[in-house]
């Protein structure tokens, strides 16, 4: 997920009644695979790692050598989130011996999140380097072969989408987010379909850093529609209208972008008031409206926001 750190990638979902009767009415004799979207919380690495902890626990004394793999993998995510790189790379080599003996799902997992530990989202620039440019490029498109063969659509739109972390000009992350969005709208699956909103920002980002503004709203504004659908986070719907509204500034659409961010301002506390990059677009905005007034007392909030520890 070419993102910023305002975007949100897919977040954990609470179990549903109809996945609980799902899993009780599997025969005495299987065991339902562990849900890892309800045990993630991409906001808190440490509660998730705890959660997969006590999964994998049940996992292994179950002899569940499948999700013990796959919840470990997991673990080696929170690690890296939170940039203990070494420790998750220790991890995931600790599990190699085990993936010939693996089924797809667990494979492409490890394959993910060994890319994911040289390129990704919490990358510093000096660590792009072409070793691990190289590294991760592999990782990824292991992960996308495994996943394809599979029919794992979810975790080969997200093979897809982290090549855009390593290919990262706005030319070659539009190519990328096209093709996963292509995957996205082709799937039938629920793994698969439940990144649109996430690609669609992802997309609509790479067309706004080539120029091309008026072609990015349909994304951003898609993106929304499904964040306020699927009853998403108070902060990925205002993230999302945050990006729309930023964009149809860019396009010249003044009266619809102060719209949306004059709503942001109402709710800035979602993500701590005062919001700078709320106050900043309204003071563009009345700026390039002519309002020089409202522009220096929205200039005036920002720079004491900013002055804020």
């Amino acid at each position: 997920m070419p993102v910023t750190a305002r975007i949100a990638r897919p977040r954990a979902r609470a179990l549903v009644t109809a996945g609980l009767l799902a899993a009780l009415a599997l025969p005495p004799c299987v065991r339902a695979a562990p849900d890892l979207n309800a045990l993630w919380d991409f906001t808190n690495p440490a509660l998730s790692e705890q959660r997969f902890r006590e999964a994998l626990a049940a996992a292994e004394k179950d002899q569940r050598r499948d999700d013990a793999l796959i919840l470990q993998t997991q673990i080696a995510r929170t690690l890296g989130l939170r940039r203990q790189l070494d420790d998750a790379r220790a991890l995931l080599r600790s599990l190699e011996p085990r993936l010939a003996q693996a089924g797809p799902e667990a494979r492409a997992r490890h394959a993910l999140e060994w890319g994911r530990n040289h390129i990704s989202a919490v990358t510093r620039p000096a660590e792009r380097t072409p070793a691990n440019l190289a590294v991760a490029r592999e990782a990824y498109l292991r992960a996308l072969a495994t996943a394809r063969e599979a029919g794992l659509d979810g975790l080969a739109i997200d093979a897809v989408h982290m090549m855009a972390f390593v290919d990262d000009t706005p030319a070659e992350q539009r190519r990328w987010n096209e093709q996963a969005l292509a995957m996205v709208l082709a799937s039938s699956q629920p793994e698969g379909r439940r990144w649109e909103a996430s690609i669609r920002n992802n997309l609509g980002l790479s067309l706004r850093g080539l120029g091309l503004h008026a072609e990015s709203l349909p994304h951003f504004e898609r993106a929304l529609a499904l964040r306020e659908a699927a009853g998403a986070s108070a902060r990925q719907q205002y993230v999302a209208r945050w990006l729309l509204a930023h964009s149809l500034r860019l396009a010249g659409r003044l009266d619809d972008a102060l719209a949306h961010q004059t709503l942001l301002e109402g709710r800035m506390q979602v993500v701590g008031d005062p919001d700078p990059f709320v106050l900043e677009e309204l003071a563009l905005i009345h700026r390039a409206r002519g309002d020089a007034a409202r522009a220096e007392a929205y200039a005036e909030r920002l720079a004491a926001a900013r002055r804020q520890p």
